[in-house]
């Protein structure tokens, strides 16, 4: 199928005014912020969805696993025309269907509710088994996680058999503001590379190298993008 272009949408320049529209006491502001980038460029560069074919079998997947924040999800869905600007300020209300936590039957475009930290990864890896039985090989799959969200075991066992099965439609975004509480020998990449996954490190702030990195072939293996960001504070 084709899917209908939405980069002609609301820019990158007009965020900082979406989110600000966006208020309250559990904004959780550092975990938003740190993912804007990161996210936007898979929006408007990489992936292949758009608001008429949220549905489409073939379409790709993102899944914020990092859904503490979604701030910037929520700026980056509606400048692409996924739910109405008009839904920002009501942010984490009540009778909202933008939450503190994304719900994947109100907010249009989420493929899962998420908040609990450690659940994304392994349903992008089911995600991604269940399209590769189905046959879907156009479809990719993206997962968004926090480097702190990574103490969590069971992403251990995902990125484990993600690599053993060669789950090449499976991309793993991990965006790193140094605010995980256990190190990894060699860094983050390393453990992914350890487990067979192709790997990417770059400046979470930057587009042109975050494109490059999402785009790098990867034949036969799954890739993660370590996306470095200023430290949490």
């Amino acid at each position: 199928m084709t899917f209908i272009d939405v980069h002609t949408a609301q820019g990158y320049d007009d965020l900082p005014r979406l989110m600000s529209l966006m208020t309250g006491d559990e904004k959780h502001g550092p975990a938003a912020t740190s993912t804007l980038d990161v996210v936007w460029v898979l929006y408007d560069r990489v992936l292949r969805v758009s608001p008429e074919a949220v549905d489409a079998p073939d379409r790709d997947r993102f899944l914020l696993s990092k859904g503490h924040g979604p701030m910037a999800y929520y700026a980056v869905l509606a400048a692409k025309g996924f739910l109405p600007e008009s839904w920002l300020p009501g942010f984490g209300a009540y009778e909202s269907p933008l939450g503190h936590h994304p719900d994947r039957v109100l907010v249009p475009g989420a493929e899962i509710s998420s908040g609990s930290l450690g659940h994304g990864l392994p349903l992008a890896v089911g995600s991604a088994l269940g399209l590769r039985a189905r046959g879907l090989s156009g479809a990719a799959v993206w997962v968004l996680v926090g480097d702190a969200e990574l103490d969590e075991g069971s992403n251990h066992e995902a990125i484990a058999y993600a690599g053993a099965v060669g789950l090449e439609r499976l991309h793993t975004v991990v965006v790193d503001n140094a605010s995980a509480t256990h190190g990894r020998p060699g860094g983050i990449a390393a453990r992914f590379e350890a487990a067979g996954w192709s790997t990417a490190t770059v400046d979470g702030r930057d587009h042109q190298a975050l494109y490059e990195a999402y785009t790098a072939p990867h034949p036969g293996r799954p890739h993660a993008v370590v996306a470095r960001v200023e430290a949490k504070v």
